[in-house]
């Protein structure tokens, strides 16, 4: 069984047991949550939300938070001397996947 959720704006699928990386949330690690915004489940049976499934919910443990990979941007511009680099760093929640229910 799977499901697409909506998580901070962005929609992912996700499964029982399973591992999700998403843009940091306001919760202390090992802190359960709850999503409800629940957009399809998919699966033997399959439901389809408009715009969500009622009473089904996402629950989920915070593993914990982090940073991803340092993006890099280099600004240039040739012959006038100017050169530029700024980096950047996503901040990160990492989220167990407990249970899907419909």
């Amino acid at each position: 069984m799977y499901a697409i959720v909506e998580i901070a704006g962005r929609q992912y699928k996700v499964e029982e047991n399973s591992y999700l990386v998403v843009n940091r949330l306001n919760a202390e690690a090992g802190a359960s949550i709850e999503f409800d915004k629940v957009l399809f489940i998919g699966g033997s049976a399959v439901k389809v939300g408009n715009p969500t499934v009622e009473g089904a919910k996402i629950s989920c443990t915070v593993e914990c938070h982090g940073q991803g990979d340092k993006i890099l941007v280099f600004k240039k511009k040739r012959r006038k001397g100017y050169a530029k680099k700024n980096g950047f760093r996503h901040s990160l929640t990492r989220l167990k996947i407990q249970s899907i229910t419909a």
